[in-house]
């Protein structure tokens, strides 16, 4: 963050000179000296500070001005840095008006001019008041901002994706956070504009798509060749897997992400059974690592975006994505992963994004501050998840069909959620109806033994549960099972059509799909084990295929 900024204003340029000029001697190693000679600049200066995050120390305004009078500029100027340290530049003539501002606008000090030699009647009392406001200086985060509404499904949106990007960034609820309402004030936002989103140079968007946001930081980079070795589509672990062998084996590689680097396992608060990680990491960490790995040996990524169809012509396939784009390779790793089963209860579609989220906790974490927190779920994602909303909810509560979580949860969380005090196991407990006005405030349950229903307050509801495979978008007569995953290998000589569509001269290989030279690795292979670590492996083997493809063509 750069440096505390005093602020001066004075309409006769020798005053101003000669302030500024005596501020920058004493203070141009710990603060940033500022001046202009106009009302109308100085206000769309402060602006334009207040969205860059930057802070005021101090105001020094001179008093009469023929654009403004200097109190009223002051005035001003505290509704954008109300914490700022004000203080009137006067002739000996405007005392009278300079005391009057000290019960208006909370004046600090009022100077008189000449103030020469300034180490007497300058620097003494600029001193004073630098250290009474340094006292209460708890600097602003610099970076990108998003303010919007909490309930609000496109605000959840963003955030989500910037927290599955890596990419830092404050949140401000313009109904509950005082920075965030003196923002908007100052910027005349209304309601249609939200959320906004403020980068760290000062510039923002209004309710803008994910995809202006990528374009605007820099994500969504151009593709840079006409052809690539291996094109993967997924970047979860197993395609982050395949990007960083790819690359580092020689391959041009692109890797193509619909949301954000990681999948499901990229949400995970804490991976605590990762070969080589004692102590666990997060989903994120994990996800960062391997993106900086697979960029380091030159993977060039693409994401968001989305692919709609996959074509092939003669032996190259062409990747065709949602806005139209075509990219041609060689050869395909499909690593899609999957996504969260949606629930058909009553009031969940209604409220997702408002109190309801797939997946999400560690995006939506800090809104759950002492409130009361459900998540439906018993998988190892569930009970990480409940980990770690324990640490800001009141009480958190599991919701499972099952007795229990021993069929469904490794027994290192189990033992984790017994000994935490604030989360409780509900079982044989489903559902019935989501609750609320304009967000989720209650829950109706049912106990699956006695059917009994209870009404219970719930301010937020994060879930968890089953698998779709992410393969609605694939065609070119690929195989898939029944529940949608991707059939290779030996596994397709049991579908009477695969000898109708398989046209090469030999079997296809373990991950290769009945389209050669488009592989499946990872959750979105039928048959393949739900495990990170499991994932990542066949990543890894995919690129060994590819390469004994790349070799026939």
């Amino acid at each position: 963050m750069g440096l505390p900024i005093i602020f001066s204003i004075d309409d006769d340029a020798q005053v101003l000179r000669a302030i500024t000029r005596d501020l920058k001697a004493k203070y141009r190693d710990t603060y940033r000296v500022l001046s202009t000679a106009s009302v109308k600049e100085a206000l769309e200066s402060l602006i334009d500070l207040q969205n860059k995050g930057e802070e005021v120390a101090i105001f020094i305004s001179d008093q009469r001005m023929p654009e403004m009078q200097g109190v009223d500029f002051l005035q001003k100027a505290k509704k954008i840095f109300p914490d700022a340290k004000r203080v009137l530049l006067t002739a000996y003539s405007d005392t009278d008006a300079a005391i009057k501002a000290i019960n208006d606008v909370q004046l600090d000090y009022y100077l008189m001019k000449p103030w020469d030699p300034p180490e007497e009647k300058l620097y003494p009392a600029i001193d004073d008041l630098l250290n009474d406001w340094q006292a209460d200086y708890r600097p602003d985060f610099k970076g990108l901002k998003v303010l919007g509404y909490q309930f609000s499904p496109k605000s959840h949106q963003i955030k989500d994706f910037l927290y599955g990007n890596l990419i830092p960034y404050s949140w401000m609820d313009i109904e509950s956070s005082d920075q965030g309402k003196q923002i908007c004030s100052t910027n005349n936002f209304e309601t249609a504009d939200f959320p906004v989103v403020i980068f760290e140079d000062g510039s923002l968007m209004k309710n803008p798509s994910v995809l202006e946001i990528a374009s605007r930081i820099g994500l969504n980079a151009s593709v840079k060749q006409q052809i690539y070795d291996v094109i993967i589509i997924g970047a979860g672990p197993a395609g982050l897997a395949a990007s960083v062998y790819g690359a580092s084996e020689g391959l041009s590689t692109l890797l193509i992400e619909r949301r954000a680097p990681g999948g499901q396992a990229g949400t995970s608060s804490r991976i605590e059974n990762y070969l080589g990680f004692p102590s666990g990491l997060s989903g994120a960490d994990l996800a960062r690592r391997a993106v900086t790995q697979a960029t380091r040996f030159g993977t060039e990524i693409l994401s968001p975006q989305s692919v709609k169809e996959i074509k092939v012509k003669d032996k190259y396939k062409t990747i065709v994505l949602e806005d139209g784009t075509e990219i041609n390779g060689k050869a395909v790793v499909i690593t899609t992963g999957v996504d969260y089963r949606k629930l058909e209860t009553q009031g969940i579609e209604e409220f997702t994004g408002k109190g309801i989220y797939y997946g999400a906790a560690n995006t939506e974490a800090t809104s759950c501050g002492n409130k009361e927190v459900y998540i439906l779920g018993g998988g190892n994602s569930a009970g990480q998840a409940a980990m770690y909303l324990s640490k800001f909810a009141r009480h958190v509560y599991i919701l499972v069909r099952k007795n229990d979580l021993s069929s469904s949860m490794s027994s290192y969380l189990i033992d984790q959620l017994s000994t935490t005090e604030n989360v409780k196991v509900l079982g044989c407990t489903e559902i019935v109806e989501a609750c609320g006005n304009d967000h989720l405030q209650g829950l109706k349950l049912i106990d699956l033994n006695t059917r009994e229903q209870t009404s219970v307050s719930a301010d937020a509801l994060f879930i968890f549960i089953g698998a779709k495979p992410y393969t609605d978008w694939i065609g070119l007569e690929i195989i898939k099972n029944k529940k949608g995953f991707i059939e290779t290998g030996r596994d397709m000589n049991s579908y009477g059509e695969f000898r109708k569509v398989w046209k090469a001269d030999r079997d296809p290989y373990t991950l290769e799909t009945s389209s050669p030279g488009i592989f499946a690795a990872g959750d979105v292979r039928a048959g393949a084990m739900n495990r990170v670590t499991s994932a990542v492996g066949e990543g890894s083997m995919s690129i060994s295929l590819v390469h004994q493809y790349l070799s026939e063509i």
